[in-house]
């Protein structure tokens, strides 16, 4: 017995190596951890549970007859962080590149099968050249089993990757099937197609830098939602980002201890408006102020930035935020930001995680690039987002909530639970200016002084729209607070939304169709 014993102490052994010493001081070398050493620094310690740890490939041509090893280039188990139990894959790039193939993929098709009857996140640690070529068809075979197993996962369990080396071709997929993408400066990349393969077809030069790299992916594309200088800054993230989330679609989100007071109020608040209405301000502060101290965890924060969100937690419950940005485009709402938007909706809303919107927004961006590229679908993204969301949902109108941006952006007619508006809020159809110049057209051109009547005009409109409370007489507005009375008034809401349940008539259907 001991023998027998002996044997599997030593093959346990060999599986830890990878594909041999070499290949792992040349993953060093990189600057890149092994695919074990991430595991060691993302899970909780001495709490990751490996299996199929000896599963081999089964190719014998074009020379892998002679390149075998324990867990064909990838190591999957469960594991727990902060003591909450995690599905993880982290694949192995000094076997064979960390090539996904048959039994690769059949790994990683299995640990979803697992995660989905148990009902706990997945996270995948990608570090992979791609489709193991050498087996062809089997290796798509592979991808498209993961591919399948990412939407029957979606919406029912989180799903979370870190891109830690190359990822191109079908690889790239999976992670966008996926609900969080991480990737780290200068070891991270994520194409279709290569730098050489983009100069054979088109002549152009570009780095994988410039062509897939993490700044790219984070401020243009909105592929990436986190990016980080180092491995440990990601694993940091992701393990705060699971703080925030549910381990399942059935389950609700870890409410924490507070160590911040419910009921403080920051009289800041009162005076962070600026009286001129077109001059902007920074949400962030307003956010830092009214959620639980140093909460506030922002998600895509690069990608189209005159749109905010992120979790935070009120009174140690955690809720998705969703804001405009007056410092840029004057927090006006694009293509890209509706689709930002419109996704954290959603995953909020499969996730229990109530929804809190905080709205200054004088519409959408004019012009042909926005509507040439479809920003009236793009905008209806919202819209769909937050009437199919049915989580709590308490929006507050800050400043200028005008047009079709105030429809979607939580209001009323959409299904908030509760609308809020402070003493600043404007909530017409369009700016005073705008509005006049349509409904006074005929007046102004057969004025004496058209400045004059227009700026008399404008003051009227101003005084009818410029605040809450017409609004509020139609019942759009449940309660005009006074800015440091948000916090409190928040959490009190928000407890009692908890208790919450759907009562809309559905009409059966299998699903609706969204204007992606």
């Amino acid at each position: 017995m001991n023998d027998k014993i002996n044997r599997l102490i030593k093959l346990r052994e060999e599986c830890k190596l990878g594909g041999g010493k070499e290949y792992i001081e040349r993953q060093h070398s990189k600057g890149k951890l092994t695919a074990r050493e991430r595991l060691e620094l993302l899970l909780d310690p001495d709490t990751f549970i490996e299996f199929d740890e000896f599963i081999q490939h089964r190719c014998i041509d074009f020379g892998l007859d002679k390149r075998r090893a324990p867990g064909d280039g990838v190591v999957v188990g469960f594991g727990k962080i902060d003591g909450r139990p995690v599905a993880v894959y982290s694949q192995d790039f000094t076997f064979i590149g960390g090539s996904v193939g048959e039994m690769h993929a059949l790994k990683i098709a299995r640990l979803y099968e697992a995660a989905l009857k148990i009902g706990v996140p997945v996270i995948g640690l990608n570090d992979s050249g791609g489709a193991r070529i050498q087996e062809g068809v089997d290796s798509l075979k592979g991808y498209g089993d993961i591919f399948y197993r990412n939407v029957m996962a979606s919406g029912v369990i989180p799903q979370i990757v870190a891109i830690l080396g190359p990822c191109a071709g079908g690889a790239v997929y999976s992670p966008a099937l996926a609900d969080f993408i991480f990737m780290v400066k200068k070891i991270s990349y994520m194409f279709i197609t290569g730098p050489k393969v983009v100069k054979a077809a088109l002549g152009q030069e570009v780095t994988f830098e410039e062509l897939g790299g993490a700044d790219v992916h984070a401020k243009l594309s909105g592929v990436v939602h986190f990016i980080h200088d180092n491995e440990e800054e990601a694993f940091r993230d992701i393990r705060r980002l699971l703080s925030y989330l549910p381990l399942n679609n059935m389950d609700d989100p870890p409410i924490v201890e507070p160590e911040d007071e419910p009921d403080r109020m920051e009289e800041k608040l009162d005076s962070i408006i600026p009286e001129d209405p077109l001059k902007p301000y920074d949400v962030k502060e307003i956010l830092e102020l009214v959620f639980d101290e140093g909460s506030f965890f922002e998600v895509q924060k690069l990608y189209a930035p005159n749109a905010v969100v992120g979790f935070a937690r009120l009174d140690g419950i955690p809720v998705g935020v969703v804001a405009n940005q007056p410092l840029v485009y004057g927090g006006s709402l694009d293509i890209n930001s509706s689709d930002k938007i419109s996704r954290f909706v959603r995953f909020c809303d499969a996730f229990n995680i109530p929804v809190i919107t905080f709205v200054d927004v004088p519409g959408f961006i004019p012009g042909t690039a926005q509507e040439h590229g479809g920003v009236i679908r793009h905008g209806a993204k919202i819209i769909y987002a937050y009437s199919e969301a049915t989580v709590p949902k308490i929006t507050i109108i800050l400043r200028k909530a005008y047009g079709g941006g105030y429809i979607a952006m939580g209001s009323k007619h959409l299904g908030a639970d509760f609308v809020l508006a402070w003493p600043s809020a404007e909530i017409a159809v369009m700016g005073p200016q705008g509005a006049v110049e349509i409904i006074y057209k005929r007046e102004i051109a057969k004025a004496e002084n058209p400045d004059e009547f227009i700026n008399k005009v404008v003051k009227d409109y101003r005084e009818k729209f410029a605040n809450p409370y017409f609004a509020a007489s139609r019942g759009y507005v449940d309660k005009v607070l006074i800015p440091r009375e948000t916090r409190p008034t928040l959490i009190n809401l928000l407890k009692l939304l908890l208790m919450k349940r759907d009562l809309k008539p559905r009409i059966p259907k299998k699903h609706g169709i969204m204007p992606v």
